[in-house]
């Protein structure tokens, strides 16, 4: 099940909320906690069991490191035995198949191995009980008693199958004490109405721009075609994956949790640096916090930066797939980042502004090349048509007709990309002063009506960031 669906819109989100508000309050973490496993149990209803029982490996493993927090070599053993239990499950779900055949091209064996299907948002789950048994480990917050509310928290089915990662102790107080209200509600439907629009209007539409032009051979493709293809896709991975935070987000308000921003216009960046402090922002923060700090961060001099940069970004390709080219995704950024930091911060700086965005975009648009094309030399072959290094024609018919039935999409695409939706927006709030809120409806009834309309005949409705 997806956010969105009609099923999941109008018969799965009403029923659990009407569940919800009527239950008295100490049972709402209990109706939260059975919702999540229908909604996780209605595409894979086989590994409902391995999510239970990693939710009872580090409930127990908490509370065992809680007994013994005094035993430093008790406590570190406990932890350690937790960590490696979850990281081995991540392995052998998302990496074993990859490892073994990898394993086997060095060795010149043709190794082959069963393939498994991926348990849906096992990497972001994951992540939260590593960040969890970690902020116990590190008393930095202390074990939940309660098995339902601990249950409910990871499960939580905003965010379970692809985030945000919601860290333990930017949430643990409001799994007992949290203020449900008619206007935090009213927030949290127009955020979900958003983030539908953004998915289902604006996302799926650019997607079949870029699903029409990866389908082409590359001799068909004319340097012009293939950046409209790339842009497409640009724009629709921002559009899926933000859409899908802004409905998570917005789900959390409907029943009273505050989640924290994973967005932040990322696209109207001056510098990689920026560009990856705005997009997915809760994944950079548990990269920084949990793997980026602990190996030392910048303070151990630039060869130790180097080396644990290196090592977040060598993760984080590995943390979107089993690829080589997730891999080369990742490096591609840690070595610009390694360039920003020690030779083009103060340039980037002082450049005028749209210099600075232009390189943004184009860093951010190679490396989505490589992050969703088959294999590095396919990647290889995309660039080189794009930069004019390949005998493709310049521009040819077929672009042309993508571009005149495209324009407006990509057009609609490229504004909302950047704040000025949202200055109008705030503008036009000013001047209506208390009779916005019937402006607000109208446009977010409007979108309702148009996202649905969608996803009556819809045949094109993947979210992107389910695979990881």
């Amino acid at each position: 099940m997806v956010f969105s669906s009609l099923i999941f819109i109008f018969i799965f989100l009403p029923l659990v909320l009407i569940s919800y508000y009527v239950a008295p309050k100490r049972l709402r973490n209990t109706i939260i906690l059975l919702a999540s496993l229908i909604f996780y149990a209605w595409g894979e209803p086989i590994y409902i069991v391995l999510i239970i029982i990693s939710i009872l490996i580090n409930y127990l493993g908490a509370l065992l490191i809680r007994v013994h927090i005094n035993n430093k070599e008790k406590s570190k053993f406990i932890f350690i035995t937790i960590l490696l239990i979850d990281i081995s499950i991540l392995f052998f779900f998302k990496y074993y198949g990859f490892a073994i055949e990898s394993l086997g091209s060095i060795i010149g064996l043709d190794l082959k191995v069963k393939t498994i299907a991926l348990p849906l948002g096992i990497s972001f789950y994951t992540f939260q009980q590593i960040s969890y048994i970690s902020d116990i480990y590190m008393k930095k917050a202390k074990p939940q008693r309660n098995l339902i509310d601990f249950a409910a928290y990871i499960t939580m089915f905003p965010q379970l199958v692809a985030g945000p990662i919601v860290k333990y102790t930017d949430i643990h107080k409001q799994l007992s004490n949290r203020k449900e209200s008619i206007n935090k509600f009213g927030k949290g439907v127009q955020r979900f109405i958003i983030g539908l629009g953004k998915k289902v209007i604006l996302a799926n539409n650019l997607g079949l721009i870029w699903s029409q032009v990866k389908e082409l051979n590359s001799s068909d493709l004319s340097v012009i075609l293939a950046w409209i293809g790339i842009i497409a896709f640009t724009l629709q991975i921002y559009f899926d994956f933000s859409g899908y935070s802004d409905m998570a987000i917005g789900l959390a308000n409907m029943f009273g949790f505050d989640f924290l921003e994973n967005f932040d216009y990322p696209y109207i960046s001056k510098s990689i640096t920026e560009f990856w402090r705005r997009w997915h922002i809760s994944l950079g923060g548990w990269f920084r916090e949990y793997i980026y700090i602990p190996l030392g961060g910048n303070k151990k001099g630039t060869i130790i930066q180097v080396r644990n940069l290196f090592i977040v970004w060598f993760t984080t390709g590995l943390w979107h797939g089993a690829s080589f080219n997730f891999i080369a995704w990742g490096l591609y950024f840690g070595v610009i980042l390694f360039i920003e930091k020690i030779y083009l911060k103060d340039l980037l700086k002082k450049i005028p502004s749209i210099f600075s965005h232009i390189y943004t975009l184009i860093i951010v648009i190679i490396g989505w090349v490589i992050f969703d094309t088959t294999t590095l030399s396919d990647a290889g072959n995309y660039l080189k048509i794009m930069f004019g290094f390949s005998n493709n024609i310049f521009i040819d018919n077929l672009s042309k007709y993508i571009l005149t039935n495209n324009f407006i999409i990509l057009l609609l695409g490229l504004i909302c990309s950047t704040k000025l939706i949202k200055i109008c927006t705030n503008k036009i709030k000013s001047a209506l002063k208390e009779n916005d809120i019937f402006l607000i409806a109208t446009i977010n009834l409007l979108i309702l009506i148009i996202s649905t309309a969608y996803l009556v005949g819809a045949s094109y409705n993947p979210f992107l960031y389910f695979r990881f």
